[in-house]
């Protein structure tokens, strides 16, 4: 599996592109108002057809915020992709969710030592697997040693418009193998967590996330499915390579996903979301240093490199330092939201999930070149 996607999907055919005008604030001395090679950036990966679209939004506290995009957001009626439209960010969720069950930590109603069977007594115990020896904080740094429902998923399409109650993702991922490795990036870490939200607070992750950070934050764009398959809005129409043709996969049931990678939103409320984790409005000091303590990530898992804490990813900057933040995709989309040293904040979004190694590399191109322009 690649990059934190909840489900594999392909990219990766010819869209002919011009790059949308960037939306620029004032720029404070010192600022460059030239982003030649961002827009290069986002170029490269709609001209090679790695993606029919992409769009990146930066944030930056001294500098201001702008935008641009490259490609189309709709190859049947050739529409350009435009900036500030919803789309599903997949895995960046686990952030979301990460969060929320910190906020529970800082008010007691939960410790991150806590067993999972202490929680949710008998859901993970067989032979292979037991619920009473991994603890909170292992889930979310994925290192329970528990596989990924999503590898249990079949990919025949037959799951688009399937309904998934989280207990049937957990049993699902129960009869897969261990991993091969102490880290294992797993989405079914992220399906008990949520389920541990609503044990510890009677309401669903869903639920608590709204109240804790989508309404605090104002990030009106953003908002759990549920079980509706199209997106609310305008918003992009997402595609998967098949049979050497762009198929529309725009429209699916992502609670396969739930409190792993089900959100839809923004690039403007992703970078909201992350400028205000990292800086300290959603999380006390003690937490929020525990959530950026990573390990070693699975580079065939993430990406070389990478680095995973509580629900966030910290990757070298090629300008220097670290950015950190969480990257997503589901079938139809991708997104990498991320902030580098100085505050500044980029979100990519795709309307393709790419299936290469270089594809990739290309979307995270355009983060790091918005980070360190």
């Amino acid at each position: 599996m690649r990059f934190p996607p909840i489900i594999t999907a392909g990219a990766a055919v010819l869209a002919v592109l011009t790059p949308a005008p960037a939306r620029a604030a004032p720029a404070a001395a010192g600022c460059s108002p030239d982003h030649s090679a961002v827009r290069k950036a986002l170029d490269v990966l709609t001209s090679s057809g790695e993606a029919p679209g992409a769009a990146v939004r930066v944030d930056d506290p001294r500098c201001g915020a702008w935008s641009a995009a490259s490609g189309r957001a709709d190859l049947s009626t050739g529409r350009p992709m435009s900036t500030g439209e919803r789309a599903r960010i997949g895995s960046i969720t686990k952030s979301f969710t990460a969060t929320v069950v910190l906020r529970l930590a800082a008010e007691h109603r939960l410790s991150l030592d806590d067993t999972v069977d202490r929680w949710l007594p008998g859901l993970v115990r067989t032979a292979r697997y037991d619920g009473r020896r991994i603890t909170i904080r292992s889930l979310l740094r994925h290192t329970s040693g528990l596989p990924d429902h999503v590898d249990a998923i079949p990919d025949d399409g037959s799951a688009r418009w399937r309904h998934y109650e989280p207990e049937q993702l957990v049993a699902m991922a129960l009869k897969l193998d261990p991993p091969d490795a102490p880290w294992h990036y797993s989405s079914t870490n992220y399906v008990l967590a949520g389920m541990i939200v609503r044990k510890a607070t009677g309401r669903s992750v869903e639920d608590e996330t709204v109240r804790r950070i989508l309404r605090p934050l104002g990030m009106r764009d953003t908002y759990w499915p549920g079980d509706e398959t199209s997106i609310r809005g305008p918003h992009p129409r997402g595609y998967v390579h098949q049979d050497g043709r762009w198929t529309d996969y725009t429209d699916l049931n992502t609670s396969f996903g739930g409190a792993a990678g089900a959100l839809i939103s923004t690039t403007r409320d992703v970078n909201r979301f992350y400028s205000a984790l990292l800086c300290g409005r959603l999380l006390p000091p003690r937490l929020l240093a525990e959530m950026r303590t990573t390990v070693p990530a699975d580079p065939e898992r993430i990406w070389p490199g990478a680095r995973y804490g509580l629900g966030l990813i910290s990757t070298p900057l090629p300008c220097g330092g670290r950015w950190t933040g969480h990257a997503g995709g589901t079938p139809g989309f991708a997104a990498v939201g991320a902030v580098g040293p100085g505050g500044r904040a980029a979100t990519v979004s795709l309307n393709a999930d790419p299936d290469t190694l270089q594809a990739q590399n290309h979307m995270l191109d355009v983060v790091q070149t918005a980070l360190c322009e």
